[in-house]
């Protein structure tokens, strides 16, 4: 299998890595803007043709195209993917584009190619949200009553007052917010946003922390916070509590407990839940993405989330922004 990567920042290099152990799969192929990463690339990867535009890796009879770009260039990079029938089989970075009128025209325009297509949403391929999944099919907690999520990091919680520094990541409930959004989604289907409060911690227009109330289309309401200015978070964590009328179910990236009414309690560390693969570089769920996706345009299949679902991720954010502006 022939892959090409445009763009060589961090998700880049991890996945060009990553690829490049899988069975039968070759880097052919990359793209990105700086001279000196490229230079540093090839160094890495002797015979992967290096360029600067998307559209000089036609003709390369590529089966597959990475795109690891900043969010803003995801639209148009996947459009000259397809226009220039560079590669049928699409894999993103979340999220899919800048907006959902974006997502909604590379969900039609992958429709019509009919390739596999694919989201970097990896917390899906996470071993504590996939037990806390089975738990919750299990009703290991009884009727669902409520839900909260959380995404938290110390990334600007020692900022100056006034630095604008944020705004070049896009806001945090894009850039943190979306993972747990997504896997709200993948737990419970769709949902609304009721309300959404957004907080300028640093500096006028810049989004440093949201909170969002959200109902399912079953009923159950949820709640997210979403913060980027939280101190002792030097990485990144995501988590969610599910509120059962049998118990509570607590999971975050690294456990998951399971406390029934009565007193029981269960716990789940990421090493009981044989959390193992092929070739570990930066977390295993980003080895378990890259391998469905690589069996799917094998086997022929869909992955998951593909671009539709993705979109999905898209809709909330934006549907919390304009609730947000109205406030």
């Amino acid at each position: 299998m022939k892959v090409g990567v445009v763009g060589l920042g961090k998700m880049g290099l991890l996945h060009s890595c990553i690829l490049s152990t899988l069975p039968n799969v070759e880097i052919v192929a990359v793209c990105d803007k700086s001279l000196i990463i490229s230079r540093i690339f090839k160094k890495f990867f002797k015979n992967a043709l290096v360029t600067d535009d998307v559209v000089k890796m036609s003709g390369l009879d590529l089966d597959a195209v990475y795109v690891t770009t900043p969010i803003p260039s995801h639209y148009p990079v996947v459009k000259a993917v397809y226009s220039n029938e560079i590669a049928r089989h699409v894999f993103v970075e979340k999220t899919l584009a800048s907006n959902f009128a974006e997502a909604e025209e590379l969900c039609n325009l992958a429709r019509d190619i009919g390739g596999v297509n694919m989201v970097g949403y990896m917390k899906r391929y996470a071993v504590t949200f996939r037990k806390a999944k089975e738990l919750l099919a299990q009703q290991a907690i009884g009727d669902l009553q409520s839900f909260s999520a959380y995404a938290y990091s110390s990334d600007f919680s020692e900022a100056q007052k006034g630095s604008r520094e944020s705004l070049s990541r896009g806001g945090v409930l894009k850039d943190l917010g979306s993972h747990v959004i997504d896997l709200a989604l993948w737990l419970f289907g769709d949902f609304d946003v009721e309300s959404a409060l957004s907080d300028a911690v640093m500096a006028p227009k810049c989004e440093d922390a949201v909170r969002l109330k959200v109902k399912t289309r079953e009923g159950l309401l949820g709640d997210f916070d979403v913060s980027w200015c939280k101190k002792g978070y030097r990485m990144p964590e995501f988590g969610f509590s599910f509120h059962g009328s049998d118990g509570l179910l607590n999971v975050n990236d690294d456990q998951v407990v399971l406390e029934l009414r009565g007193g029981s309690l269960r716990r789940w560390y990421r090493h009981d839940l044989v959390d193992n693969v092929g070739f570990l570089i930066g977390a295993p769920e980003y080895y378990r993405e890259d391998e469905v996706f690589v069996r799917a345009i094998n086997g022929n299949c869909s992955a998951d989330p593909d671009f539709l679902e993705a979109s999905k991720v898209d809709y909330v954010l934006e549907e919390a922004k304009r609730r947000a502006n109205r406030k």
